[in-house]
C-alpha cells in the first residue's frame, strides 16, 4: 500500500522548492504544468498531465518518493480541454480521474512508495483555507483532503520558508501525532520523508541512513 502525501500552499510559498535537497535516484518528479524547477537539479523529471501516463510512471518509478508538482492542474486542464463541453458529467469525471490517481496510489503501489501531491490552496465561502479545484461542483463530488492523512502547508514566516504540521482552524493541514514535534519545521522535503518513513516504518530511501547518521 503506496502512501499519498498532500502538500498545499501558495504560489511562491516554497512548495517546489522544497525538493532541493533529495539526491539523485531518491525522488522522481511528474511536472503537470511543465514549469521550469526554482533550484538546479539532476533529479528525473517528466512532463504530463495525462492520468495513464502518470499511472505508468508511478507503476515503474525506481525512485522509493514521487511528487506530481501543481497537482491541481490535473483538474484544471481537463476543465480547460472540455470547457466547451455542456452538463455536469464533466465535474464529475474530473472528480473520478483523480480519487481514481489516488487510490491508484494507496492500492496498487508497494508500501515503499511515498507519493507527494503538491498544489495551491483557495479559500472557500467561509474563509478557510483548502487545496484549489475547479469550483463549488467538483466540491460537492469529492472532498480532497479526505483522501489523505498527511496535509501539510507551505508558509513564510519572517522571511523563513517552513511546513506547517498543524491546522490553525482555518485549515485543512494534519498529520499523525506524535509525527512532528513542532507546528512549523524547515521546508525541507526530504527531511519530511525520512520522518515520515522512520514514524510507519517504510523502507528508507537511499543515502537517507548516511544523511540521518550525519544529523546525529
Amino acid at each position: 500500500m503506496g502512501l499519498p502525501v498532500l502538500i498545499i500552499g501558495e504560489s511562491g510559498s516554497g512548495k517546489s522548492t522544497s525538493m532541493r535537497n533529495f539526491q539523485p535516484g531518491e525522488l522522481g518528479i511528474i511536472n503537470v504544468s511543465r514549469k521550469p524547477l526554482p533550484f538546479r537539479t539532476s533529479l528525473k523529471c517528466v512532463n504530463t498531465d495525462n492520468y495513464m501516463q502518470i499511472d505508468d510512471i508511478i507503476a515503474k518509478a525506481k525512485a522509493k518518493s514521487l511528487v506530481i508538482d501543481d497537482a491541481q492542474y490535473l483538474m484544471a486542464n481537463e476543465f480547460m480541454r472540455n470547457a466547451k463541453v455542456n452538463g455536469y458529467q464533466k465535474f464529475t469525471d474530473i472528480a473520478l480521474n483523480f480519487w481514481t490517481l489516488v487510490q491508484t496510489v494507496v492500492n496498487d503501489l508497494p508500501d515503499q512508495k511515498i507519493v507527494y501531491f503538491m498544489a495551491h490552496t483557495e479559500r472557500d465561502a467561509s474563509g478557510n483555507e483548502k487545496m484549489k479545484t475547479i469550483g463549488k461542483m467538483l466540491d460537492e463530488k469529492i472532498t480532497i483532503e479526505g483522501l489523505f492523512t498527511i496535509v501539510m502547508k507551505t508558509v513564510v514566516q519572517d522571511g523563513r520558508y517552513m511546513f506547517s504540521t498543524q491546522t490553525n482552524g482555518q485549515d485543512t493541514v494534519k498529520t499523525p501525532m506524535g509525527m512532528f514535534d513542532q507546528p512549523l519545521i524547515d521546508n525541507d522535503l526530504r527531511m519530511v520523508d525520512m520522518t515520515i518513513r522512520e514514524y510507519y516504518g517504510l523502507p528508507k530511501n537511499i543515502n537517507q541512513e548516511e544523511s540521518k547518521d550525519e544529523n546525529a
